[in-house]
């Protein structure tokens, strides 16, 4: 049953895709790639772009599953795989959304007490204030405002922070040649220790991890219902991740000219600063200093509206597939279900802003290597036979093959990031 609403203007046809951008580059993907750049320079430029194509298929992957089968991809690996499926996706679902929401929860205090700073009050104090300040705005945004509102937000958010992050790399970048031979010339600097891992954190933290799974439910929301809008879909999805291996080149060709010992949010405001001091800028410095702010805010007040919004759809679909006795075909924001994890992901989460949360960053990082092959292997099993689907929508083999790598690929990250 088709009853969405018609699709109107670039919004409606484009907007899953910008969500998808807006949602997938937090402050932790600003921060990898301007360290990224530091210690490596602009010659790793082709490890952001290679992730983004991975993350590209992935996307890609589920949502030609949903439009076949009429199912979310998380439906139907539940219905198929749920004796295994159901506990680890619930322990990893809960896990992931305490230490991302407290991370995100972080940046934007961080960063807005940056901005406008409280008179009187220390800066871990504004912290705070802003950070439940930033929960409770987009818990009123998901359920007052409605789909539509949140994604004209989020375009705007993602407007700004990509006009500013590309405005300043034009500014402070020169060497342009080398920037094309960073793209199309796979290199590891073989003269830094950490060269092999850093390309790696690139090519892993490109475009989000669990809020992939959100893509279904957003073009569901726009009006795709079959595979005759795959071609659309395609398009869309190529915009959004274009956006984001864009967004990504140009954080480490910032990085690769500036220099700081911070890491995380800090290393962003460090970045401002630096900016301020840059040689190259002159008597701009102190305005593209502001202007950065304003776009690292844009960067993660969208990823925290994104997954405020996109989260619950995973709970809601997660309990309508397990424990509901009336089950509904269509998850909405109006599901009791819903509304509670949103509640508990807008709660919860606050703890963290008493603490400065690097041990959670890096669980969160191998949290998020975790996932791709999971979502991988997921693929594989319901799209790689003739098995779980009858009729077309089944992976062509380059696609097979594209996704085999990229879990084993992934695989070696997270075992990686457990040795060390």
């Amino acid at each position: 049953m088709n009853d969405a609403p018609p699709k109107k203007g670039l919004l409606a046809r484009f907007g899953p895709g910008i969500l998808v951008a807006a949602t997938g580059v937090g402050a932790g993907d600003l921060a990898a790639g301007a360290i990224a750049g530091h210690k490596l320079g602009t010659v790793v430029l082709w490890a952001v772009l290679l992730g983004a194509i991975l993350k590209f298929v992935l996307t890609e992957g589920l949502a030609r599953w949903q439009l076949a089968s009429g199912e979310t991809l998380l439906e139907g690996t539940l219905k198929r795989f749920g004796p295994i499926a159901k506990p680890v996706f619930l322990l990893y679902l809960v896990v992931w959304s305490f230490f991302v929401g407290s991370a995100l929860l972080n940046a934007n205090g961080v960063v807005a007490a940056a901005i406008f700073p409280i008179p009187g009050l220390e800066p871990t104090t504004s912290k705070v204030i802003y950070g439940v300040l930033h929960s409770l705005f987009a818990v009123v945004l998901v359920l007052r405002g409605g789909f539509q509102l949140f994604e004209k937000l989020m375009a705007v958010c993602i407007g700004v922070m990509f006009f500013v992050v590309m405005l300043t790399t034009i500014l402070v970048h020169d060497d342009w040649l080398g920037l094309v031979r960073g793209i199309v010339i796979p290199t590891i600097p073989s003269d830094h220790p950490e060269g092999v891992a850093w390309t790696l954190a690139l090519i892993g933290g490109v475009g989000g991890t669990v809020t992939v799974l959100c893509y279904g439910y957003w073009i569901r929301e726009s009006g795709e219902q079959s595979l005759a809008d795959l071609n659309g879909m395609r398009i869309d999805l190529g915009i959004g991740y274009l956006m984001t291996a864009l967004f990504g080149m140009a954080m480490v060709v910032i990085g690769s000219h500036l220099e700081s010992s911070a890491g995380g949010t800090a290393l962003l405001l460090g970045l401002s600063e630096q900016l301020a001091d840059n040689p190259l800028l002159g008597d701009w410095g102190t305005a593209i200093k502001w202007l950065f702010l304003i776009g690292t805010w844009g960067a993660v007040l969208s990823s925290l509206l994104g997954v405020w919004q996109s989260v619950p759809y995973l709970f809601a679909d997660f309990w309508n597939q397990s424990f509901a006795r009336d089950k509904v075909t269509r998850i909405t924001p109006e599901l009791k279900s819903y509304r509670l994890y949103l509640y508990a992901l807008a709660t919860f989460p606050i703890f963290g802003l008493f603490t400065k949360f690097e041990r959670a960053q890096k669980l969160y990082a191998v949290l998020g290597a975790f996932f791709v092959p999971m979502l991988a292997l997921a693929l594989l099993l319901l799209l790689g036979t003739g098995r779980y689907l009858q009729g077309p929508g089944h992976n062509r083999l380059l696609t097979n093959i594209v996704l085999v790598l990229s879990l084993l690929f992934f695989l070696w990250i997270t075992v990686t990031e457990f040795v060390g």
